[in-house]
């Protein structure tokens, strides 16, 4: 999948096209994160947190999405392919997480799980990951509302649903380097 998501970002750079590559059927939610190397900064993280695609597609799409599209940084260039890591999430369904008192999310989630805040027309979602950056939960629970341009307390909101999911990662330890796994 990591080589799947680079070549695709490669030859979309030389080429300006883009072929879907038919190997895993199974629909599932997958992000793709781009880091830099060897600095491990961000540098672009998209994905489909439900099951839309065939797997393969899914990560090409957010592999192109990811490199050229994340807003928050200009596309990557091809002078950049030996300076970037590619990291593929592979998700879990998405389960709603069911409480009588929002405060019991605090107890109903731990630092393995990835979750979605939705509320009325706002969603974020934070992967496992971002529990590297930040341990507190209710820290996590109010930068999660951040994202989804919610008021920090809006987890504790009766209009507020949250979902937690896991994944299994892939990701290059240096670029075109060896690729290791975790869950």
């Amino acid at each position: 999948m990591v080589r799947l998501a680079r070549s695709t970002v490669e030859n979309y750079i030389k080429t300006r096209k883009f072929e879907i590559v038919d190997i895993y059927k199974e629909k599932r939610g997958v992000f793709v994160t781009i880091e830099t190397y060897p600095g491990k900064k961000l540098r672009g993280c998209i994905g489909f947190p439900s099951a839309v695609y065939p797997l393969s597609e899914a990560v090409q799409r957010a592999a192109l999405s990811a490199a050229f599209e994340d807003p928050r940084f200009p596309p990557v260039d091809e002078d950049e392919l030996d300076k970037i890591i590619f990291e593929i999430s592979i998700l879990t369904e998405p389960e709603l997480i069911n409480v009588k008192d929002k405060k019991e999310y605090l107890n109903c989630i731990c630092k393995k799980d990835g979750l979605i805040i939705i509320n009325k027309n706002n969603s974020g979602l934070f992967l496992p990951q971002v529990w590297e950056q930040i341990k507190d939960k209710k820290k996590f629970l109010e930068c999660l509302c951040m994202k989804a341009f919610l008021p920090t307390d809006a987890w504790m909101d009766e209009d507020t649903k949250l979902f937690k999911f896991h994944v299994q990662v892939f990701k290059e330890l240096k670029p075109n380097g060896k690729v290791e796994s975790t869950e």
